[in-house]
């Protein structure tokens, strides 16, 4: 176990104090930004019930990333803090981030986004462990859920990247 440094502290408890989608993109881009010299702007978060085996995906050529909604509430449910799901939340919007940012390469993303969280985090954080392996191996629970198909149903996330909205909604 290797101690964090004072700054992955300081990112901890940014990640713990997360209060929705928007706080924690805006994390996910500043850190990206800090680690990869990576930015773009004007996603939109779209939540919708999916395959379970499915965390999110970005619509490659388009603004929007989709997250599964089934396992986001599994996981706010398992989780055994706000930090945990926190850190959740996190590593599957940097993910997707990534993606968004032209990215294809599933394991090229995959290796990112362990690099960042593991930089930002420490090895032993919730996020940093999520991203080196996958979220069933923090909770087992999940390799349990049966969902299996995509509903047709959706919602959009209101305020998600609102820092790069100049025009009047």
């Amino acid at each position: 176990m290797t101690v964090p440094t004072e700054e992955q502290m300081e990112f901890r408890e940014r990640v713990a104090k997360l209060k929705d989608f928007d706080e924690t993109f805006e994390l996910v881009k500043s850190v990206v930004l800090q680690k990869f010299r990576m930015h773009r702007a004007g996603l939109s978060l779209i939540l919708q019930m999916m395959p379970s085996n499915l965390g999110a995906y970005h619509i490659l050529g388009s603004n929007a990333i989709v997250m599964n909604s089934y396992l986001l509430a599994a996981v706010r449910k398992i989780a055994g803090s706000t930090e945990e799901y926190n850190s959740y939340m996190f590593m599957v919007l940097a993910h997707e981030y990534l993606h968004s940012l032209g990215i294809v390469d599933e394991n090229t993303v995959r290796q990112m986004t362990f690099e960042l969280c593991n930089w930002m985090l420490g090895d032993e954080h919730t996020a940093t462990r999520m991203a080196k392996q996958d979220p069933s191996t923090i909770y087992p629970e999940l390799r349990s859920l049966m969902q299996s198909q995509f509903s047709k149903d959706f919602q959009v996330v209101r305020n998600f990247d609102r820092k790069n909205q100049t025009y009047i909604q």
